[in-house]
Formats: C-alpha cells, structure tokens, sequence
C-alpha cells in the first residue's frame, strides 16, 4: 500500500492511514533491527487484519480473508438455484485498497435492485439494514486492500445489477471486478450470457464439471 517510506537518517515511517495491517513487512523479516512488531489493534482498526489475512477468521462468521468460497462450490452447497444468478464484487486490491465507504456505495447501489446479500459473507455482517446495504458508520473510514461482497438474485435482474454496478463504478475511488455464477440447464444454454450479451458485456466465459466429488453420500 506505499504505507513505508525512509526518512532521514535512514529510518523507514510507516503512513497509519495507507496502512492496512496485512503484516506482510513483518512476515518478511526485512528489518535489521527487528523494529517492525505486532501492536494490538482495536475495534474498528482491527477489521483491517482480518480482511488482510486468510490465516485469521472473522469472529463473527467464522470465514477467513476477504469473502466466502463464493460460487467455487456451488455444486455442493446448491447456494444458486435454477433460475438464479449468483454475484461476486472484489473491491480494491493490494496497492490501491479501498475504504468502506467506498463498499457502501456499491452495496446501496445493488442493494436498489432487491439482491439478497449472502450471509456469512463478513461484508454482509457489518451492516446495518441489510434491505439498503447500509454499513456500520464508525467503519466507513477504514482501509482495506481488499474485499468481497457476494449477493444473488433471479436471473432477470441481471441487467439492472449490471447498471447499478456501472453507476457505482462512476462513484468510488478505487477498482473492483464483478463474477457472476448461474447453472447451466440440461440443453447447454447458459442463462446469464443471454442477458450480459443484451448489455453488451464482455466477459471471460469459465466453468467447471462436478465429478461427483462433493457429494455427501455415495450410491450402492
């Protein structure tokens, strides 16, 4: 996050604002001095560690880093449904990070729409109305490098998502890429690439073949 910058007398200051705590200078052990150390944080700054490292879990909701397993296990979970469509918004990213009050404008923005935010999500966790996609207001100003907000809705809606997220886009001071999961029905046809082709969206078309892996029995 350019949080680390040398002073005179070859001193390194560290930025508090840049800073996002995800402990990557002191895992690298690059201090001669061992000067860099673990502080403990509080609340809210201590939202920083958590979305920073897949190593620590949210207390709350148990999920490790920035977001759930998103549509990556869609086989085993059944999270999306035939004739749903399934959302992943990543904001930010190492380097250019984003605040929570830059997550709140896009979630109010898909929140207009009537999505259903998923709830273990911990970007989820930390609103307040979950119908407006309003956040905690004493978080708004903290920095992450990065986060994931995961929501679904039915697949006809997929072009006003689409619109509120282009609309947030020209609000926020940072970058985020959208994914989005639907399942593909028995004749090959892949429902969500009909409505992102009516909005003239381009996007990298991925999939993945259940084998029979996530299943929780096995048949005789």
């Amino acid at each position: 996050m350019h949080a680390i910058s040398m002073v005179p007398g070859n001193k390194a200051k560290v930025d508090l604002e840049k800073c996002t705590e995800c402990y990557a200078c002191l895992r690298a052990s690059v201090c001669p001095t061992d000067a860099i150390v673990e502080t403990p944080l509080t609340w809210p700054r201590s939202l920083r560690v958590v979305f920073g490292s897949v190593q620590t879990e949210h207390k709350e909701t148990r999920v490790p880093g920035r977001g759930t397993e998103e549509m990556k296990t869609n086989d085993v979970t059944g999270r999306f449904g035939d004739g749903e469509v399934g959302f992943s918004v990543d904001i930010g990213r190492p380097g250019v990070g984003t605040t929570f009050a830059d997550v709140e404008m896009i979630t109010m923005e898909v929140a207009r729409v009537g999505v259903r935010f998923e709830p273990m999500n911990p970007v989820t966790y930390l609103m307040i109305d979950k119908n407006t996609g309003r956040l905690q207001e004493e978080i708004k100003k903290e920095k992450v490098h990065s986060c994931v907000m995961e929501f679904k809705t039915g697949v006809e809606k997929l072009p006003e998502v689409v619109q509120a997220l282009n609309k947030a886009a020209g609000k926020v001071n940072t970058v985020f890429s959208v994914g989005c999961c639907c399942r593909v029905r028995a004749d090959g046809e892949i429902p969500a690439r009909r409505y992102l082709d009516s909005c003239r969206i381009s996007y990298r078309p991925n999939g993945k073949t259940n084998i029979g892996l996530g299943r929780t029995t096995l048949a005789t």
